[in-house]
């Protein structure tokens, strides 16, 4: 359990610094030229390292788990779907000018919450609490911190016209691969589970 506690305060310290120091995040990006090629190599590191320290915490508390509740089958078949439209929310926050980005500002957080929620009501041992309703706490806290920021910096969410359809239909195609990739593919060799088991 020490080594995921470790994993997941790292990775949240590291993911937070914009959420509670966003002016000492922008100065040090400033600082000389290769001041923002220098915070993406330290912040990659250290995500990588809490990723880690977070996947073997898991894999080791896997081995004689801690029973909070035992979740019923459909609740794994509704967790693949919320899966699916969390990616959806992924794609539209890295594929440029979609309509989720436009309306809500923040769809990745909007994607994390969704899979997070998704997790934790199909399964129910102490580690995927530890872990998915730690990712469901931050993600709700960073939506709500940075719109509030948005509505007294005066930021203005347009609504979707034509030109977003395109990439829209981007986004669906990469929540389509991207699910069946990690359903019939990589979740399975990552964590050692089929969810369509």
């Amino acid at each position: 359990m020490l080594i995921l506690v470790i994993g997941l305060v790292v990775f949240f310290c590291v993911h937070s610094v914009r959420l509670f120091a966003p002016n000492w995040r922008e100065t040090s990006m400033g600082q000389g030229k290769n001041g923002v090629m220098r915070w993406h190599m330290r912040f990659g590191l250290l995500t990588l390292l809490a990723t880690a320290f977070i996947v073997m915490g898991y894999m080791q508390m896997r081995v004689e788990p801690i029973w909070l509740w035992f979740p019923p089958v459909w609740t794994r078949h509704l967790a693949g779907l919320l899966v699916l439209v969390a990616l959806f929310f992924v794609g539209s926050a890295l594929v440029p000018n979609t309509s989720m980005k436009q309306k809500m500002g923040y769809p990745l957080l909007i994607g994390i919450k969704i899979w997070a929620f998704a997790h934790l009501i199909s399964n129910g041992t102490v580690a995927d609490v530890m872990i998915f309703g730690s990712f469901l706490v931050w993600s709700i806290v960073s939506f709500v911190v940075y719109r509030r920021r948005d509505r007294k910096a005066g930021v203005v969410y347009v609504t979707s016209d034509e030109s977003s359809v395109p990439s829209n239909l981007l986004a669906f195609v990469f929540a389509m691969i991207s699910w069946f990739t990690i359903v019939f593919y990589l979740h399975e060799a990552v964590i050692g589970v089929s969810p369509l088991v």
